[in-house]
Formats: C-alpha cells, structure tokens, sequence
C-alpha cells in the first residue's frame, strides 16, 4: 500500500522553501540558484588533505571500537553527543559557513549519522525522501554528506534526482526484504519525479548538500573498497521537531529564541555508547534511526 505521508497527524508544511542568505560568505548567487532549481549541490571542498588524513584515522579508530561494542557500521548515529571529534566535525566553521549561506546566522545541527558501506555487506539505501521519516514541521533541513573515503559509481555512491524536491509527498511503500534496505522505504518508480538521476561523486574533504524533499538512494557497494561519509542536517530554528526528534541537537552557530532545541555540550572525550540491541532495533523500525 502506498503511503503519502508518514505523520499525518502532525500539521506540517511539506512544501519546498527556496533557501539563501542575502550575505555569501563561501557559495554563489548562482550555486544557491542551482540549489533550489535541482534539490542538491556539488561537490564543495570543506577539509584539505591534511585535515581528512587526521579525521580518516579518528574515524577508522573510533569504527575498530564501535564494532568491537557491538555497534555496526550504520549505527554510529548522533555520536556527536558522545565524541569529541565528531562534534569537531559537524561544529567546524568552514562547514557552517557554506550552510550560513543557506539557513541563515542561526545553525542548528539536528541529528549525525555515518553511512559506512563495507565491500561486501550487500546493504543499499533506496529511493526515499528524507523528510518522509523525520516529524518536522517544515521542509527546511539541509544535509551536508562529508565523504570520508573517496565516493563514486563503483563504491556505490549517492544518487539523486534533480528536481524531485519540488514534489512534496511522494508516495512511498514499505521496503521489501529482498531490497536489503538500510532504511525502511521505498519509493517506486522514482525517476518518474524530476530528472535523470545524478551520481554524486566526492573525493575525501568533498561535501554533497542536498533538501530534505530530494529523492536520493545509494545501491550495494561491489567494489573492494569501503564507503564512508557522514551525513549531518542542519536546519534553522524555526523548524519544529515533534516526539522528541529535537532532542538530539547541538546550536552550531547564532541562537535558537524558540528554546524549542536542545544544545548539548561539547564532549570532553571520546565516549562508545553502551548498546542496548532491543532499544536499537526498535528504533530502526520506527521511522527513526534516532537512538539515544
């Protein structure tokens, strides 16, 4: 059966809002323009060698210990909360620079997540609309996908379908098991929504920047080479989370005068949560891939 919307008991705008700050500090006019024509932006340069050689080997640790706690590879999920170096990352000003450009002065990232495809784990992420799992109450969340491992069509990087985010709703179905989805939804058919679809292809320390409404996948990595790239969403305070969903946030620049965001600190440490495999796998199967 296919399903419209995933909260239709919430009041939402699921409407596109063209996004652009008056003020540039890193995109131009006419990258903000390709923005809000297609749904998505690419590739922009954040981190140079240097920096991602540091941030490669931070984050080839911190995997090695989250799989030895009994984490896998795409449950490293609002770590940002527990790890001095994520918060790095999703904190680093370079980055919110180029999202000011977009959301404005007041930054506030809702919610880190790793997507590390292995060689081999036969996972792939299919067609969906981010904003179809999240409770918001408006389409106004920017996701910057930093590729850790260089990413191309043989190690499955994303795709998108350029003009799909000015199709609110799109219709979607519950995943199949044969799909091996990451996620739990599908949407069918969905170059029928917008354009030809676009592989995303970055080098390590390149972002992609797509909307919340862009239709996007990634298929099974078959290459002999891993995949990594962590996705953070960004949006403005003005955005209402519902059942609980602002809890996991940090205020990355300006202020929140709603107080509706929580913001919390910066860790001292690098902590590994402690898995809890009931409260995970519950989590995955509501819409969500918010634990704790």
């Amino acid at each position: 059966m296919e399903i419209y919307d995933a909260f239709p008991e919430l009041k939402r705008d699921l409407k596109f809002q063209p996004l652009g700050n008056k003020y540039l500090k890193i995109l131009s006019a006419n990258q903000i323009r390709t923005y809000n024509k297609k749904g998505f932006l690419f590739p922009i340069s954040v981190f140079n060698n240097l920096e991602m050689q540091n941030i490669k080997h931070y984050f080839d640790a911190l995997l090695n210990k989250s799989i030895a706690a009994g984490w896998n590879s795409y449950e490293i999920i609002n770590w940002h909360k527990h790890c001095n170096g994520i918060y790095e990352i999703v904190s680093n000003s370079n980055l919110i620079d180029i999202i000011e450009d977009l959301l404005g002065e007041n930054i506030v990232l809702r919610h880190s997540h790793f997507f590390v495809k292995l060689p081999g784990d036969g996972k792939r992420v299919s067609w969906h609309q981010d904003i179809s799992y999240w409770p918001l109450s408006k389409c106004r969340v920017v996701t910057a996908w930093l590729a850790i491992d260089d990413t191309d069509y043989e190690n499955a990087a994303m795709q998108v379908i350029p003009g799909s985010h000015l199709r609110p709703n799109i219709p979607f179905v519950d995943s199949h098991p044969s799909e091996n989805n990451v996620l739990n939804q599908t949407v069918v058919n969905a170059e029928n929504y917008g354009e030809k679809p676009v592989t995303l292809e970055l080098k390590s320390g390149q972002i992609s920047l797509h909307s919340d409404l862009t239709l996007h996948s990634s298929e099974v990595n078959k290459s002999n080479r891993r995949r990594c790239g962590l996705a953070m969403r960004f949006l403005s305070p003005d955005v209402k989370a519902y059942k609980g969903w602002n809890k996991n946030s940090i205020i990355c620049r300006g202020k929140d005068i709603t107080n509706h965001w929580a913001n919390n600190p910066k860790p001292s440490d690098e902590f590994i949560p402690q898995k809890n495999n009931e409260t995970v796998d519950v989590t995955m199967k509501n819409l969500g891939l918010e634990p704790n």
